[in-house]
């Protein structure tokens, strides 16, 4: 079975034909058996995404990236290489606040 969706159609084929009142011993226990390596199967693949996921969560959108990257073209960042905040500038200093 390759993929996900196939996987769970088949542990839902198993799970009803375990639930059949005509099925064998062996043939449930067989079908159990076949369910609970499906169904680990398919947890390592949920859990994948799952890490997938958070990846692509926790890192900025390549457009954040685009927009702050023109926000600071705008403000003539520096060639220092380090971050450019933009939070105040020289004319925005509030004169009496800071000890000399």
């Amino acid at each position: 079975m390759t993929n996900f969706e196939e996987k769970l159609k088949r542990l839902e084929e198993l799970s009803a034909s375990i639930k059949r009142n005509d099925i064998s011993l062996e043939d449930a226990l067989g079908n159990f058996e076949e369910g609970i390596k499906l169904a680990k199967s398919m947890e390592k693949t949920l859990d994948e995404m799952e890490g997938k996921i958070q990846i692509l969560m926790s890192s900025p959108a390549a457009s954040d990236n685009d927009e702050k990257s023109a926000q600071e073209k705008k403000q003539g960042a520096k060639d220092s290489g380090g971050p450019v905040l933009g939070l105040f500038d020289e004319s925005s200093e509030i004169i009496g606040t800071r000890k000399a």
